[in-house]
């Protein structure tokens, strides 16, 4: 067949043939990460050389913290919780909102803290209570199920950071667009350019986020949990496997392969870094929490993060804690749903682990 310019049109046969999904769907299984786990080599020697290895590919974080300057932006009682939001410094020059929950009866002693990661949508407000415009949520709450006011309601004071890219943290040509179109590419891109990444952007300010909690004379520093959905499980997962004032984390609607996940359809760039392949498997990376609590929330209906690659994920975790003799340190909600938030076992597993159950106000 010809077109009306006489060139050749290819035939089916021709368009199959030059088609190169097949062989990128090879060239990722055929690459074998160096620091894969295998029930051979020694859990404490593979666990440091991964997280060694795994800083450089995210971006190196600053040898030098900026000082964090925290600002009081607003503070807001609510009937059963106070809310603050607080402005500070997370790399020298920029500065990041967060919100903090705390239990509006508050013992004389601290609380317990959760670290709560939105997904993507309209950013933290989404998991306070808030509608995008800041108005007091009135309908229901998506699927993020607004989870940073569950953890406020058992006792913990919650800290919700706006990852950068997200709400208030888009760039100036995102602002008056619809409020969960992210600035995730455009920022991502920019900082590839430059050797690091975003998400290594995120896990760092994450980090600051602890920095500041640990000013409050209302936190109990040695109790800190995190919890994190889809591009915030990312988040949740890699700052609890490098930060280890992080005593238990759960990672809702990420945890999978990158084969039946990130690498299977289109994902937002934030996901994205560069060379992880040849280094370590998803499941690899969240197994550097060890020796510390997990649990992982996966739906049966979840689209984005399928439940076969959760399950997948869980059975190399198993072997994981298994090794480093914690096995009874790992949990699964492998719940009835979609991508969201479960929270039907989350919520009392982390009172438990932080040994909340015989405490008033919980």
């Amino acid at each position: 067949m010809r077109n009306h310019g006489g060139a050749s049109l290819p035939n089916r046969g021709e368009t199959e043939r030059w088609n190169p999904g097949h062989y990128f769907a090879q060239h990722s299984q055929n690459i074998q990460p160096e620091s894969a786990f295998t029930s051979e080599k020694e859990w404490g020697p593979w666990r440091k050389t991964l997280t060694e290895r795994l800083i450089p590919l995210l971006g190196k974080f600053p040898e030098y913290p900026a000082s964090l300057a925290p600002v009081l932006l607003e503070r807001t009682e609510r009937p059963d919780h106070i809310r603050e939001r607080i402005e500070i410094t997370t790399y020298e020059g920029l500065r990041m909102p967060m919100y903090i929950l705390f239990p509006l009866e508050c013992r004389p002693e601290s609380r317990p803290v959760v670290l709560a990661l939105h997904g993507h949508g309209y950013g933290s407000r989404e998991i306070v209570g808030l509608e995008a415009d800041s108005a007091e949520r009135t309908g229901l709450p998506g699927l993020h199920k607004d989870f940073a006011l569950e953890w406020v309601r058992r006792g913990f004071i919650v800290i919700a950071p706006e990852l950068l890219g997200f709400g208030d943290r888009r760039l100036t040509e995102d602002l008056t667009d619809d409020p969960k179109k992210s600035s995730c590419q455009r920022l991502a891109l920019a900082l590839l350019m430059a050797g690091e990444t975003l998400a290594g952007y995120r896990v760092y300010e994450m980090m600051r986020a602890l920095d500041y909690i640990e000013l409050r004379e209302e936190a109990d520093t040695n109790r800190i949990g995190c919890m994190g959905i889809s591009g915030g499980g990312m988040i949740a997962s890699l700052v609890s496997a490098l930060d280890e004032r992080i005593g238990a984390a759960v990672i809702s609607g990420y945890a999978n392969t990158f084969e039946d996940s990130i690498l299977s359809r289109n994902h937002c760039l934030d996901n994205y870094i560069p060379g992880i392949l040849r280094e370590a498997r998803m499941a690899d990376l969240i197994g550097l929490i060890a020796p510390r609590p997990l649990l992982i929330e996966a739906g049966s209906e979840d689209q984005v993060f399928p439940l076969a690659g959760a399950k997948r994920a869980y059975t190399i975790l198993e072997q994981i804690y298994e090794t480093a003799g914690v096995k009874e340190k790992l949990a699964a909600d492998f719940f009835t749903g979609g991508h969201e938030i479960s929270g039907h076992i989350a919520y009392d597993w982390m009172v438990e682990q932080f040994g909340m159950e015989n405490e008033n106000g919980v």
